[in-house]
């Protein structure tokens, strides 16, 4: 193997070089209490003339000097180990081999070795702690004080990166670990327990605090979080596990609490056997590609590297930003980018005749529930519904095993546009579930085509026949930075000075983060057998005024410098979301953040005569809109203070 020439190089060959030298001389002097006879240092010198060079050679072939010495490590050491224990048993070989005459000491040849491991490795040793300031940073003052929070292996890596940073000083450690406390880690001081963080902030004079708890559970971490905002310093995390590829946690990982770490959960457990079984080497169809949730779908799906993801996208440039992003991050990938409406039929079975997939996402939809409240009412129905009728029958008769559609906490009991059409939605997949005959395609929709043969086509599964197709519906809340939320528009609020605006005071949501909603619609996915609705577990609802303060306080301001005013109710909105009707009853499911919701039953001759009012008005204004919704959906009781005339 070749190897680069530079000056480290060549000192480090020349180091070992002469700590072999030193090593079988001194064991010599060792062996013989430092008085050895006249013939043995005549034997000492003609040997080590064989000696050292045979070590040097042996370092070089156990590759020794391709590393750095102020990134020596456990490895190096176990590298240095194995190579002088092989020139240990190779020397008395090799003298014995060209017959070179001496006596060499059996205790030489035990001595030697030993003194030359303590050389190299403890050159090297001292060497790394030198480069990392190790031998005075007790003493080490420069830097920004800061306090650690967790004493694990994180916090053990971090304080190894600390000691290296002309930013930071670190001085001490926080963990709830009453064992710990009093010890020293890498030298500094594990100070006491996180609750104590406001006493030793203002003792020490600490401004920062970073927090290196990666696997702690989320209540841990916002526990620890809220210990920083009650002591008012600033606060740096390390990543996640899943977002520590290596075991080294380096400085420049650290970054800012985002409103993730506060309102986000503990990881979800998913069935990865049973998801590659439903998506590995099969197709995949994603509508509504580009948006919040589908783009995030595509990627968790493109984990399980399915044969073919499809995306459909009415958006041209959120298409082509997925393309771009898939492309960069899964080279092999076999990704098709289709442009096209939900409701257009033709286009739906154009794509679904050349892909064939086995398994559909919808999660196009129109969901901004003041837009869809006033002026868009009918094209929200059309769109959400009819455009769900559209995919959903498309995969019906071209052979897909399992629709997944994606619903809203806001289709409970709706008070809006929005919420009620995508009850209707789901109405729909409830009636295509229903054992009646597949509902016929709604006047001016084109022709049923001939479900395809059994079997044919790529990733298609044994049951992928018209009456094998599996509907399931998943209801979640709302997601931490999806499009239209209100998380976008308070950042752009505060780096404008001011003020965020808030409906009412006593507003609040479900929030969850876009990877976990995800995760849960492909673990629902999953486990469905054909016409249940998946309720989230959403964990607490959150009131929208605290996430406005919190935001605030994240980004390093008071409520003083950026301001809340409360602007009052919008139209189609309510003050709470909830994620069951109250007709419905949930059961439980093996994965602890999904259940079941017993919804009322859907008449499939119903929904008939509702798809083709639908199909057959092509527009309505608002309130001729919102007493169609009244007439089809006995759960939507609208607004009549906000409804627009």
């Amino acid at each position: 193997m070749l190897l680069k020439f530079d000056p480290r190089t060549v000192l480090a060959i020349l180091h070992d070089l002469v700590a072999a030298a030193f090593a079988w001389s001194f064991a010599y002097l060792l062996r013989f209490n430092f008085e050895p006879p006249v013939n043995f240092i005549d034997e000492m010198m003609r040997t080590l003339t064989w000696v050292a060079p045979l070590q040097s050679v042996i370092f070089w072939c156990f590759g020794l000097y391709h590393g750095l010495w102020r990134y020596a490590s456990v490895t190096d050491l176990r590298r240095i180990f194995l190579a002088v224990l092989t020139a240990a048993a190779l020397i008395p070989l090799v003298l014995w081999m060209f017959r070179i005459s001496a006596v060499v000491p059996r205790s030489v040849l035990v001595i030697s070795p030993v003194l030359l491991l303590l050389l190299m490795g403890g050159s090297r040793l001292i060497y790394r702690l030198w480069k990392e300031q190790g031998l005075y940073r007790n003493f080490k003052l420069a830097g920004e004080p800061v306090l650690v929070l967790g004493a694990g292996d994180a916090a053990v890596n971090l304080s190894k990166e600390l000691t290296r940073s002309q930013e930071w000083h670190l001085v001490g450690f926080l963990d709830d670990e009453a064992g710990k406390h009093g010890h020293t880690i890498n030298g500094i001081r594990v100070l006491g327990a996180l609750d104590s963080l406001p006493q030793w902030a203002q003792r020490l004079g600490v401004q920062q605090a970073i927090i290196a708890m990666p696997s702690a559970s989320h209540a841990v971490r916002k526990r620890a979080i809220d210990f920083c905002n009650q002591a008012g310093i600033k606060v740096l995390t390390v990543p996640s596990f899943d977002d520590l590829l290596s075991g080294r946690v380096a400085i420049s990982q650290l970054r800012r609490v985002e409103l993730d770490d506060l309102l986000g959960r503990d990881a979800v457990q998913l069935d990865t056997a049973g998801l590659h079984a439903l998506l590995t080497n099969k197709v995949v169809l994603v509508t509504g590609a580009g948006g919040s949730i589908g783009s995030e779908l595509c990627r968790q799906i493109a984990l399980f590297k399915p044969r073919t993801l499809v995306l459909f996208e009415l958006s041209e440039f959120a298409l082509y930003k997925m393309e771009q992003e898939l492309s960069m991050k899964f080279p092999a990938l076999d990704i098709a980018c289709q442009i096209g409406d939900v409701r257009d039929t033709a286009r739906l079975d154009q794509i679904f005749d050349e892909y064939k997939p086995a398994v559909v996402f919808h999660a196009a939809a129109y969901k901004h529930v003041p837009l869809m409240e006033q002026h868009n009412a009918w094209q929200a129905i059309r769109n959400n519904v009819l455009g769900t009728w559209s995919v959903a029958t498309a995969a019906q008769r071209h052979g897909v095993v399992k629709f997944v559609q994606i619903s809203t906490d806001k289709a409970v009991n709706p008070t809006n546009v929005m919420g009620a059409s995508k009850r209707l939605a789901e109405m729909v997949c409830q009636g295509l579930q229903a054992p009646s005959p597949p509902t016929p395609l709604p006047k001016g929709e084109g022709k049923n085509k001939a479900p395809p043969p059994r079997g044919e086509g790529l990733g298609r599964g044994s049951d992928s026949t018209e009456a094998g197709i599996r509907f399931v519906m998943v209801r979640f809340g709302n997601v931490l930075g999806s499009t239209g939320s209100v998380i976008p528009k308070f950042r752009e609020q505060i780096a404008q000075g001011g003020p965020i605006t808030v409906t009412h005071p006593e507003i609040t949501r479900y929030f969850m983060s876009i990877p976990e909603a995800a995760q849960l619609v492909l673990q629902a996915g999953l486990m469905g057998k054909g016409g249940e609705i998946f309720v989230l577990d959403m964990g607490d609802p959150v009131k929208i005024v605290d996430l406005a303060r919190d935001l605030i306080r994240l980004s390093g301001l008071s409520e003083e410098e950026i301001k809340i005013e409360f602007t009052g109710l919008r139209p189609g909105e309510k003050l709470y979301e909830e994620l069951l009707a109250d007709s419905e009853h949930t059961l439980p499911t093996p994965h602890p953040k999904l259940r079941i919701a017993q919804a009322r039953k859907v008449d499939a001759a119903l929904l008939k005569d509702i798809l083709a009012a639908i199909d057959t008005r092509a527009t309505l204004s608002d309130a001729q809109a919102k007493s169609f919704l009244e007439q089809w959906v006995v759960e939507y009781q609208p607004d009549q203070t906000l409804a627009v005339k």
